[in-house]
């Protein structure tokens, strides 16, 4: 039976559908407690995701489900959801991506079955203008997030030598995420080759541990340092969106570094440990809205 109820979101009227239903059955999690966390972690979680364009990966039948990218803004997407019109990179019609610029959105995106948010690093109207840097850090075969610990603070201390200062997230995955926030103009060009330069810097340097190439075959036992997502046609899991890699709900949430020494730091967090992590905490990605760095004219070892 397909039950509806009408919410009042900042003044938007919004029909909810089918919260009793199960995302996550293992864990018993509804899409109604889907919806009630992304309400409750949205103060922290739409200042990252303003103006961005955003990929929404949506399961309508649960995490158990069949699922899809959502890049152009569906059909019935109401007149009042912000969307911004993206060229293709092989012509034909723009792309027009949802912007979730405020809480009546992220909740629609959530009645739609949305679980995971992916924003591009820019902001419209500068498509070609990251915002910052990610680095991806994957454990191969053999490994764990406990080596990508390792390779991060490898990572840091190179980012500190240039001047530059680096926060770490979760993935909601396997691994680490580094972000180097810029807010100053720089180019996905510009970008993508200081991270690819700086990955193979480390990969010959710790050519044990470390490896920038794209072929999987080679990653067993090493940590990849995936720079390829400094692109304007990729987009990047966000801070505090859900995650359906297990089968119960957990998020891809900031860590401090001081965490990340320690012995006892969480790889998991669920949506209730973030949301109290947040109260307790506040946003640790915060910096990364408003620092403004400007990259070296040129990736020099700092060895």
């Amino acid at each position: 039976m397909r039950t509806k109820q009408e919410l009042d979101i900042d003044g938007q009227k919004l029909a909810i559908t089918n919260v009793e239903k199960i995302f996550y059955p293992a864990a018993g999690f509804t899409k109604g407690q889907v919806i009630d966390y992304y309400i409750r972690v949205s103060k922290y979680m739409l200042p990252h995701l303003k103006d961005r364009p955003v990929t929404l990966k949506r399961y309508p039948d649960g995490i158990e489900g069949k699922f899809f990218y959502e890049k152009n803004a569906p059909r019935f997407t109401p007149k009042w959801v912000p969307t911004f019109p993206v060229p293709r990179r092989a012509g034909g019609p723009d792309i027009n991506y949802i912007m979730v610029n405020n809480l009546p959105t992220l909740v629609w995106c959530a009645n739609i079955a949305t679980i995971e948010f992916h924003p591009f690093l820019h902001r419209k109207p500068n498509i070609q203008q990251p915002t910052e840097i990610v680095f991806d850090l994957d454990p191969g075969e053999g490994l764990t997030a406990v080596n990508c610990v390792e390779v991060a603070f490898i990572l840091r201390e190179v980012l500190s030598k240039l001047k530059l200062k680096s926060f770490p997230k979760v993935s909601g995955s396997k691994g680490i995420q580094i972000y180097v926030p810029l807010n100053t103009p720089a180019t996905y060009d510009v970008t993508r080759a200081f991270a690819r330069s700086l990955a193979r810097l480390l990969e010959r340097q710790h050519p044990k541990l470390i490896i920038s190439d794209m072929d999987k075959s080679e990653r067993k036992g090493k940590v990849f340092i995936d720079w390829s997502q400094n692109s304007d046609f990729k987009t990047t899991i966000g801070v505090y969106s859900m995650r359906t890699k297990r089968d119960h709900p957990f998020i891809s949430a900031p860590v401090s570094w001081d965490e990340l020494k320690g012995d006892a730091v969480s790889f998991d967090f669920s949506p209730q440990s973030a949301l109290d992590r947040c109260e307790k905490l506040g946003d640790l990605f915060a910096p990364v809205l408003k620092l403004k760095q400007r990259l070296p004219q040129k990736l020099v070892d700092p060895d």
